[in-house]
């Protein structure tokens, strides 16, 4: 319930459109902020360009004034698109009936705006041979100029956002559109193309490496794919083997139980459960390394693994080992791998060697460690020497199978030495054989 209740809710707007949102309300936002300062800049210029004409009007008729060639009568006949009243003390002159309704700015040479008959006015005064003189001019027009301009950018703004909204639709869609074919590329592939991958372009952008990314996880995916299948597909046929071999030999003890010897039956079913033993957990082990499961690595001895392998082997009395050139050296690894890819080497050497191996351990100039394994057995022809390290490959079938190995041994030992960052091969033994050897990085800064 708590899991259902923290599930993130879907989103109905696609990521094209919530980009073309956002971007529309941003530039919105900027436009209609522009598109008010754009009208209350013009409003301040066309009263400022008005407030001058009006302060040379005043200027000029009180020099006239002043100079005797205006007078009262004269100032009442002025037919201008401006107001003037002159008030003295013998009286108040004007050029027009609402002239008279001009009020005094409060502050004498600068301009006030008044309101007569329901029209603005800029107003102006200045002290004239002791009366007052008054001129007014009508700003309606003006109002009327910044009305339309406003007008206009009311209807330009939305058409100037469904523009950019079109063209953030049409743009963000091709931006999106290498999303969307990598989405439909890869609902498409299913375990029956677990090859295809999504094209990329090579120009480094970000969906070229979100292409990438996917095409890198698509690899993951297959190769977990293929382990599966390599794994079911090896188990059911190596398993077919021993299991058809304890079918035979029981239906053989209840058809003749009086030619079947109880004790050779269990040893058949012995030894046969342990070679399905040992294969299913070779398998396991291939399946965990191809899928790269994670091991831990620490220092670790190959010298010490390799004494302890000469040690078992002696014990068994199967053959003669020789450990003499056992050097110290340390890797950084998984000792248990490492130490099961080290027997696998040494039970292929002791089955294969007439009477005698030999095991080395050495570090390169070059920083690498080597594990070395000879036998004295008939070798490994050149042609085959790579297909020893195939799943299930036996190049003496029979002999494999009567000595007990599964044909996993050496197979296991190469994804080991993979996933150390090492390699294994396989080369011709002065001792007349084989000889494996094992490479892997040396860990250089282990005291010896």
């Amino acid at each position: 319930m708590a899991d259902r209740a923290a599930a993130p809710r879907r989103n109905p707007l696609s990521i094209r459109a919530r980009i073309v949102i956002v971007a529309i309300l941003v530039v919105g936002a900027a436009l209609a902020v522009g598109a008010v300062g754009i009208v209350r800049v013009l409003d301040t210029a066309l009263v400022a360009q008005a407030t001058q004409s009006l302060e040379a009007e005043l200027e000029t008729i009180a020099d006239g004034l002043e100079s005797g060639s205006i007078d009262a009568a004269s100032l009442e006949e002025r037919d201008d698109d401006i107001l003037i009243a002159w008030h003295t003390a013998s009286g108040t002159a004007v050029n027009d009936d609402d002239a008279g309704e001009l009020t005094v700015p409060r502050n004498e040479g600068e301009a006030e705006q008044i309101t007569v008959d329901d029209e603005r006015y800029l107003v102006m005064a200045e002290d004239v041979d002791g009366g007052m003189l008054v001129v007014g001019r009508s700003i309606d027009e003006l109002g009327a100029a910044t009305s339309t301009t406003a007008v206009i950018l009311a209807i330009a703004v939305p058409v100037a956002l469904l523009l950019i909204g079109t063209i953030m639709w049409v743009v963000v869609t091709r931006a999106l559109s290498p999303v969307t074919r990598i989405r439909t590329q890869v609902d498409a592939i299913d375990a029956t193309a677990l090859d295809r991958r999504v094209p990329t372009t090579g120009s480094g952008d970000e969906i070229d490496r979100l292409a990438g990314t996917m095409n890198r996880m698509l690899d993951r995916v297959e190769d977990g794919y293929r382990a599966r299948q390599r794994f079911v597909g090896d188990a059911s046929h190596e398993l077919r083997s021993p299991l058809a071999t304890m079918r035979q030999f029981a239906e053989l003890a209840r058809t003749h139980p009086d030619i079947t010897q109880p004790a050779e039956l269990v040893d058949v079913v012995i030894e046969e459960g342990g070679r399905m033993q040992g294969i299913v957990e070779g398998l396991l082990l291939l399946a965990r390394l191809d899928e790269h499961a994670g091991v831990g690595f620490d220092p670790v001895d190959l010298d010490d693994l390799a004494l302890t392998e000469a040690q078992r082997v002696r014990a068994l009395a199967t053959c003669d080992v020789d450990a003499r050139e056992v050097r110290p050296v340390q890797v950084t690894g998984n000792q248990r791998l490492l130490g099961q890819a080290l027997r696998n080497v040494v039970d292929n050497a002791v089955r294969h060697a007439r009477g005698a191996i030999s095991l080395s351990t050495s570090i390169t100039p070059g920083g690498t460690a080597v594990i070395r394994v000879d036998d004295d057995g008939i070798g490994i022809p050149a042609s085959e020497r790579e297909r020893v390290f195939e799943r299930f490959v036996r190049l003496d079938e029979a002999r494999s199978r009567d000595a007990g190995g599964t044909g996993l041994g050496l197979a296991i030992v190469r994804e080991i030495a993979r996933a150390h960052g090492g390699t294994v091969r396989v080369e011709a033994s002065p001792l007349g054989g084989a000889a494996f050897i094992l490479e892997l990085p040396a860990r250089l800064d282990a005291e010896s």
